[in-house]
């Protein structure tokens, strides 16, 4: 296309050149812009490792009412009696997230990991070394849990992990050191105040979560934008990618902590535990010891007020503290 100058420059320099005989009457009008088409995909990329998935594509999986088989308890051992190869490496090694904002996160001014699940990770490695700051965090995507303690890359998973027939499967579980409800978070000016407003829309969940599970039974009319972390999806909700995210609230309290234009609506849609996860024992690795140590330190959180101060720090502007359920306990054969 040759280049056409621009009406306003031909009068001015018609003007200038007057005695030249410039006559604007015989310049040729201005060339149309050639037609694009519209782009099929606007705004940006979604979610690098994201997919969705169509509403109806999957059938949301039955749960499991098996009851809970429950943990071991603490003993009268020490932990160099129970955890003696780990008192030797001098270090707990705990698998974590890099980016559940108030649970653990990468604080970017200063670099260190913190939040409620750091602080509970902290105190296991107190009551080990008598030191709460020898742990090594890793961080661990939600659908590499099980694998990352499987291979040995963790002694524990501290990763809001819920306990489940399902899981106990794939690993031994903690007593529960958090008790959350499932809701939805939204941008607050979108008019949706429960899941009962998201058909034909999209929500979003993680790879590996019982959230998806949730959407898929309680709105089998909405496409789901599944991802690998949470705060993908706080994002995607951002950018109109997604119309909400759902999954447990201490997670939402999070992310309504890092935008204020979103809130948590609708009435709870399912009450979940966490636990400290650990490799299922077996003959070569035997993590029971591990296990009690652990819940030696989360009994020992409950009876002194240190979980009480945790939650405060991390969650109490969000959530009302909840009350824990009671450890269920494996009766042991004591000869």
């Amino acid at each position: 296309m040759r280049y056409r100058a621009p009406l306003t420059a031909i009068v001015a320099a018609c003007s200038i050149l007057a005695l030249a005989g410039c006559d604007i009457r015989s310049v040729p009008p201005l060339e149309s812009p050639e037609q694009q088409a519209l782009d099929a995909s606007p705004g940006p990329p979604l979610p690098e490792g994201s997919a969705i998935e169509e509403a109806g594509t999957n059938a949301p999986n039955q749960e499991d009412d098996t009851k809970l088989k429950g943990t071991y308890r603490p003993d009268d051992k020490t932990a160099k009696e129970r955890v003696p190869d780990i008192v030797k490496r001098g270090r707990l090694i705990v698998g974590v997230d890099r980016s559940n904002n108030l649970l653990s996160y990468r604080d970017a001014a200063s670099g260190d990991v913190r939040g409620f699940e750091v602080d509970i990770a902290h105190e296991i490695a107190r009551d080990i070394f008598g030191d709460p700051n020898k742990v090594d965090f890793r961080f661990v995507e939600s659908s590499d849990r099980t694998a990352a303690l499987d291979n040995g890359t963790v002694d524990i998973i501290v990763r809001t992990m819920t306990i489940s027939p399902e899981r106990e499967k794939e690993v031994a579980f903690s007593i529960p050191y958090m008790t959350t409800q499932t809701r939805m978070l939204v941008l607050t000016s979108s008019g949706m105040n429960s899941i009962d407003d998201a058909d034909g829309k999209r929500l979003c969940g993680v790879r590996g979560s019982t959230a998806l599970d949730t959407i898929r039974e309680r709105a089998p009319r909405s496409d789901i934008l599944i991802t690998r972390s949470w705060g993908d999806c706080l994002m995607a909700l951002q950018l109109n990618q997604a119309d909400g995210v759902v999954v447990d609230d201490a997670l939402l309290s999070g992310m309504a902590a890092q935008d204020s234009y979103t809130s948590i609506v609708g009435e709870p849609l399912k009450t979940e535990n966490y636990g400290v996860a650990a490799r299922l024992p077996n003959k070569d690795h035997d993590t029971r010891p591990l296990l009690r140590q652990v819940n030696s330190t989360l009994e020992r959180i409950r009876r002194d007020g240190t979980w009480s101060d945790i939650f405060d720090r991390w969650l109490g502007a969000y959530l009302d503290e909840p009350t824990l359920p009671s450890g269920t306990y494996i009766e042991e054969d004591k000869s």
